[in-house]
This record gives structure tokens, C-alpha cells and sequence, in this order.
């Protein structure tokens, strides 16, 4: 190794961090830092599943980490939990001592159980009784038998009763719960389990008498509040809520090419069986976090002891609640393209000059009528496309589905290994297959995450070929959430390489040389590496060298590396970095010429693009890849060029936007602290995300001068 680095697990913990501030950020509107604080919840969820799990799994089986920083499996997870419940009590304070007695101010009130009044207090007898009751399921613990079973990050109920004068005398003794004799004064007390049904909404609308206010509690709060119904001849002595998040970092078994389905649906139901790595309790019962942590086999350093409410990531739900406009960003609507007429076929633009989709701020509607019109049109004689993730009521889907009815060839790869959407996936897949279309479930030992669709027609002047390449997912509910890029065009050699790659994706064949396309794992690094070292060759020479970089995460050791080395010979990295970056910037002698941003703002940062200067001859590149081992070395993704001028000089400036931005941003210190970047007295505050809305409007006004010049349309009918 040559330089100095950040350890992954650490770096993305501080990546929810810099999301947890704009929770704590008192300029951002209230629901929109309630939603924060539910993404940071989710983000944390998934962070146990996976990489705790692996981490937890190095130290149980005493393996060495692969950790550049040198720290090892369990130097990381002492870290980790501190780390995690620092943020945890921030995370809280905001919730308590903030968001929701300022939501109370603005009408938009949590009422507690100590403070519902009577007329609440009846709405919740009947709601529970006529809407909860029946769905709810008490289940016993009996003694020496461990838990039942404890769905994956479901919240549960937890009560220890003790019998009353008209309990069976067959009630069975709490006194060795887990395996381990509990205290004496536990001892005739019984357990029972109630799982939180998900089937119903978490948010419960309270009766008020006072004007213009929206009281709410939820559900949880409803089942305890009415708890001593679910036992009757018992006495409810203590309660409390938990959850588990159970390791789902595991894969399925490649050599199953027969049965690949079958094996990922076992994957799916693994999940709710795998091992526990963390216990959320809410505070308030001793006696029950210590016999559900003895059950559990949990230390104390996995359990995690929190205020109510205990779930955070439904906090979405009172995010979505109807009304309050005033207490969200003002709705920026997604706009169409200038280079996309809507009145023509889509093929009549894309024709006319390749075109750049910049999302969410453009609609992604181009993308879907891409797949809809070569659905319907007669001259399509084929669709090919990789699916990864996509939305629940996909209308690329259906528009697929048609076009197979329609006799069109159709052949889609869904990557049944996308985690966390396995079982999306394979209904989609399944749904697919059943229309006609040709099903590719991925490939052995890799996954697929390049975004790539192909569309072959036949023209007046021959079979003419259109692409779509992007950075991020076919996901139209995503592509208003997440900024991304993606080029359409019809470029005859960047399709016929596009075409290429479907055929060595699809089929048995060995991987392609492209010239234009880079394709991981087999020479998408390498092509990265080189051009970073290009830019270090030059300003060695006397030249100079400018590198920049957006995407999600930096986690490459040899890439790390190379920027260092182009550091050192004086090319000026900028790098944009959303979440996980071990590089460490500003470091004399190694990184001096490095300067690491994030933003985090309302859209979620996910585009990959990258700038070479090349001595005075640009190239641009847009990928699905972000520069981790993961992404170059073990899934098939995807790095093409821009070469269209006007539009490499607009990802440019897109680029220098994140490098302008006082608001939203943090900067990477050579300390391995980030720093939000803040305006002073003079200087005005400056938004990247906002600047970038507000470029594409002004566009579409005609107030940009470079899009002042006609717009020529062409109408006719479909060749």
C-alpha cells in the first residue's frame, strides 16, 4: 500500500452521519428531516444485515481482515458500536427534542399514550378491538425452548405475565429461558410474543377537538395500550418492543443452474432464520432486555437500547401524511428534454444528435417511451435489456410483455442477485417468461449492474440500431428520487458494441474486445488506471493534469493509489464522493492536490461520471460502476464514452457544480473528519442541486445562451 486510507465500515458510517445532519439542519424543512432520519434508520439496517455481519463472521471464525487500514475484525466492531450509538442518541435528540415538538407547533401533533384523552382513549378500545384483535397473534415462549421465531427486522411486542387466580394450572414457569436460570423474582412468570402486523398502517390517526391539528400515534402504542385483552386470567407485569436484524450476507449456491430460481427463494426465506446480529429494545424493562438478550445469544455490545418509537424507518409514513405543503422542499416537477419532441417518434430524436438525460431534473419518460414505442411499432424487430432493480407497477415491464405478445424478440437479463429486490426479481422474471420473452437469471459468480437497453429496427435505409446507457437503474419511481445520467443515441459502432455486449452476457461467448465500451471485470480498471495515470505521465512532463470524478463510493486500494501517485506528480483531483471514501485528501507529500466533497441534499447523489483532461483533448465517461473492488472486479458493469461535444462540455459544468456548493456539501479533511462547508460573510450560498434544477429550466425558457438557437422539429410517421 502507499498511502494512507479510511476503513470502509467506518467511512460509511460517516456518510449516515453527514445524512443525519441534514435531520439536525434547522433550514430544512420538518418532514423532509423526518425523512432523513428514516433514511439514516433503513441505511442502518441494511449496514447490520451486510458488512457488520461479514465483519462478525471474520472474528467467529477467526479470519484475518482484509481491511488496508490494518485494523482488525474486532478493533472494527468496537468502533462500529461506538460509533453507531453515538449517532443513535443524535438521532433521537433531533426526533425528540426538536422534530416533533416543532411538528406539534405546526399542527401535525404525537400525541403519547400518558396523554391521550378520554375521547382518544375510547377510539383506541374500538379501534383495536375491531381492526388489531383480530390480526394479532400472541405467541408463548415456554421455558428452556428459546424464542420463536423472530422474523428479520420485524418489531415484535414483548410481555412477561404472571398468572392470575384463574390461569390453567398448566401454565408453564419462566425459569430457564434461553438456556440460563433468570432472576428468582422472575420465577412463575411466563413470556409471550406479539409481532407488530405490517399488514396494517403504522400510523394511527387519533380523534381532536382542536382546530386545524392532525393528531397521530402508532400502532405499537395502540397494541400495548390494550395488551391485557390478548390474556386474559393474566397480568400483563411488564412490556416492551424489540427487533432483530439477522445476517444476510450470504449467497446462493452458483453451481444450481437448473433450480436457479428455487435456490434464490430459499436465500429469501433464509433471512428470517439466519443469525441474530442485532437487538434494538426499547427502554424500560430490564428483566426483558436481559431474558430476550440470553435468548437471542446476543452480548451486550449487540443490543442497542432506545426511546420509543423504536421503528424509525415507517417515519415515512407520517412523511407522506396529505396536507402540510409548507413543512416540505417545494416540488420541483420533473422536465422534458428540449432534444426529445414529443409529437415525433422517439427514434426521429435520437437520430438527430445523441441526447443527455439528466435525472430527476428531466423526466425519464424518454427511457419508457423508448421501450413502449419499439413495443408497438412494427418496424422493431428486437429489444434486449438488463434489468437490475425496477419498480413495483413497472411500465417498462408491461411495455416488454407487449412487445413479446407482439412478436417482437425480446431477451432481458434479470439480475436475480440484486440484493434486498431478490423476490421482486424473480416475479418479474417469471412474468417475463410467461409473456415470451427470453430470461437470462445473470451469471454465475458475478453480478449484472451495467444499465444498458438495445433496440433493433428495420428502416427505410436498413437495420438501424438505438441505445440507452445510464448510471442508474430502470426504475421510474427512482429516477424522481435519484440524480443520474443516461445517453441515448444511435451510434452505429458505440450499438454494435452495446450488441456485443448482450451476446457475451446472453450467450456462450468469450468476452469482447471493445474499443469503446469498457466493461468490468475484465478491462474496466484497467482502463481507469490507465487514464489516471495518463493524467500523472503528463504533469510529469510539465503538463498539467485535472481529474474529476463523481460517484457513490471509493473503496479501491489500487485505485487509491494511482490518485495518489497523480497527486504527487501534480494533476489537481476533484473527486465527488456521495458515501464511502478511504482515500484520505490533503496529505503533504501524497495528497496534497486531492480535494474530497459529498452532498447531500433532497435528491439521493448516484451518478457516476468521470473527466480526464488529457492534455487540452477532454474525454467524459458516465458508468454504473463506482470505483470499489466489488464493482470492478466481481460484477459485469458498464464505462462509455460521451463524445459528443456540446455534451461533454454539459456534464462538465455539471461536474463543477458540486465544487461550487456551500450549502449541501462536506469536505473530506486530512484528518479523516468531514466538515460542512459553509459560506462566509460575503460570500453567497450557492446549492448544487438547486443550480442544476434551475439550469435545465432556464433552458427549456430559453434563457441559457447556448440553447438559444432554433430548435428544428421533424414530424412524419414511424419509418
Amino acid at each position: 500500500m502507499s498511502g494512507p486510507y479510511i476503513n470502509r465500515e467506518l467511512s460509511w458510517i460517516e456518510f449516515n452521519a453527514r445524512v443525519l445532519s441534514e435531520a439536525e439542519n434547522p433550514d430544512v424543512p420538518l418532514l423532509e428531516r423526518l425523512k432523513f432520519l428514516s433514511i439514516v434508520s433503513s441505511n442502518f439496517d441494511e449496514f447490520f444485515m451486510v458488512r457488520v455481519a461479514t465483519v462478525k463472521r471474520q472474528q467467529r471464525l477467526n479470519q484475518a481482515s482484509n481491511c488496508p487500514t490494518g485494523m482488525s475484525p474486532r478493533e472494527q466492531l468496537e468502533a462500529i458500536r461506538a460509533r453507531v450509538a453515538e449517532l443513535s442518541e443524535r438521532k433521537y435528540r433531533v426526533l425528540l427534542e426538536d422534530i416533533f415538538p416543532a411538528l406539534a407547533e405546526r399542527g401535525l401533533v404525537r400525541v403519547q399514550r400518558a396523554d391521550w384523552d378520554s375521547e382518544q382513549q375510547g377510539f383506541v378500545k374500538r379501534f383495536f378491538r375491531e381492526r388489531v384483535f383480530p390480526v394479532l397473534t400472541p405467541v408463548r415462549a415456554p421455558a428452556g425452548e428459546g424464542l420463536p421465531s423472530v422474523g428479520n427486522l420485524r418489531l415484535h411486542a414483548a410481555f412477561l405475565l404472571e398468572p392470575g387466580p384463574d390461569a390453567s394450572d398448566g401454565a408453564v414457569g419462566l425459569q430457564d429461558i434461553g438456556g440460563e436460570t433468570v432472576e428468582a423474582d422472575d420465577k412463575g412468570r411466563l413470556l409471550a410474543l406479539v409481532q407488530v402486523p405490517s399488514s396494517l398502517e403504522r400510523v394511527v390517526y387519533l380523534p381532536t377537538d382542536t382546530p386545524n391539528v392532525v393528531a397521530f400515534t402508532f400502532l405499537e402504542q395502540v397494541i400495548l395500550s390494550e395488551a391485557y385483552q390478548l390474556f386474559p386470567g393474566f397480568t400483563v407485569k411488564e412490556q416492551c418492543l424489540f427487533r432483530v436484524t439477522r445476517d444476510a450476507d450470504f449467497g446462493v449456491d452458483e453451481e444450481r443452474d437448473e433450480d436457479f430460481v428455487e435456490a434464490m427463494e430459499q436465500v429469501i426465506e433464509t433471512r428470517d432464520r439466519s443469525e441474530v446480529v442485532r437487538m434494538n429494545i426499547n427502554r424500560g424493562s430490564r428483566r426483558l432486555r436481559t431474558i430476550l438478550t440470553r435468548a437471542l445469544d446476543l452480548s451486550e455490545d449487540e443490543v442497542f437500547e432506545s426511546a420509543d418509537p423504536l421503528e424509525l424507518r415507517n417515519l415515512m409514513d407520517v412523511v407522506g401524511i396529505d396536507g402540510f405543503a409548507e413543512l416540505r422542499d417545494p416540488s420541483w416537477k420533473p422536465m422534458q428534454s428540449p432534444w426529445v419532441d414529443e409529437d415525433e417518434p422517439i427514434w426521429d430524436s435520437i437520430r438527430r444528435r445523441d441526447i443527455l438525460l439528466h435525472h430527476p431534473y428531466e423526466s425519464f419518460d424518454p427511457v419508457v417511451r423508448m421501450v413502449q414505442e419499439a413495443a408497438d411499432d412494427s418496424a422493431t424487430l428486437a429489444i434486449k435489456m438488463t434489468l437490475y432493480r425496477t419498480s413495483g407497477n413497472s411500465p417498462i415491464i408491461r411495455a416488454l410483455e407487449r412487445a413479446a405478445e407482439n412478436g417482437k424478440q425480446v431477451s432481458v437479463l434479470v439480475e436475480l442477485k440484486a440484493r434486498f429486490d431478490e423476490e421482486r426479481n424473480i416475479g418479474w422474471a417469471q412474468r417475463l417468461e410467461r409473456a415470451g420473452v427470453i430470461v437470462v437469471y445473470g451469471i454465475a459468480r458475478l453480478k449484472v449492474h451495467a444499465k444498458a437497453l438495445l433496440i433493433i429496427r428495420r428502416e427505410r435505409d436498413g437495420i438501424r440500431r438505438y441505445t440507452h446507457l445510464g448510471t442508474g437503474n430502470y426504475n421510474d419511481k427512482t429516477a424522481k428520487l435519484y440524480t443520474d445520467l443516461g445517453l441515448m443515441s444511435c451510434d452505429e459502432e458505440l450499438c454494435y458494441e452495446v450488441g456485443r455486449f448482450f451476446n457475451s452476457i446472453t450467450g456462450y461467448s468469450v468476452i469482447p474486445g471493445l474499443q469503446k465500451l469498457s466493461m468490468a471485470p475484465v478491462g474496466l480498471k484497467r482502463r481507469v488506471l490507465e487514464m489516471i495515470r495518463r493524467e500523472a505521465t503528463r504533469a510529469e512532463g510539465g503538463g498539467s493534469g485535472l481529474i474529476i470524478a463523481k460517484m457513490n463510493s471509493l473503496a479501491d486500494p489500487e485505485v487509491i493509489d494511482a490518485l495518489y501517485q497523480a497527486s504527487r506528480a501534480g494533476v489537481e483531483v476533484r473527486l465527488n464522493i456521495r458515501g464511502i471514501c478511504m482515500l484520505v485528501p490533503g496529505v503533504a507529500g501524497t495528497s496534497e492536490n486531492i480535494r474530497v466533497v459529498s452532498i447531500i441534499d433532497r435528491y439521493l447523489e448516484h451518478t457516476r461520471a468521470f473527466f480526464f483532461e488529457n492534455g487540452g483533448n477532454p474525454e467524459v465517461y458516465l458508468a454504473s460502476a463506482d470505483w470499489m473492488p466489488r464493482n470492478l472486479e466481481k460484477r459485469v458493469e458498464l464505462m462509455f464514452p460521451v463524445e459528443n461535444p456540446d455534451i461533454r462540455r454539459r456534464i462538465r459544468r455539471i461536474l463543477d457544480l458540486y465544487f461550487s456548493d456551500n450549502s449541501k456539501a462536506h469536505e473530506l479533511g486530512p484528518d479523516g473528519r468531514w466538515t460542512r462547508v459553509v459560506p462566509d460573510a460575503t460570500e453567497p450560498r450557492f446549492r448544487a442541486q438547486e443550480a442544476a434544477y434551475h439550469r435545465i429550466r432556464d433552458r427549456l425558457s430559453g434563457d441559457e445562451p447556448e440553447n438559444r438557437q432554433e430548435f428544428k422539429v421533424r414530424r412524419r410517421p414511424p419509418e
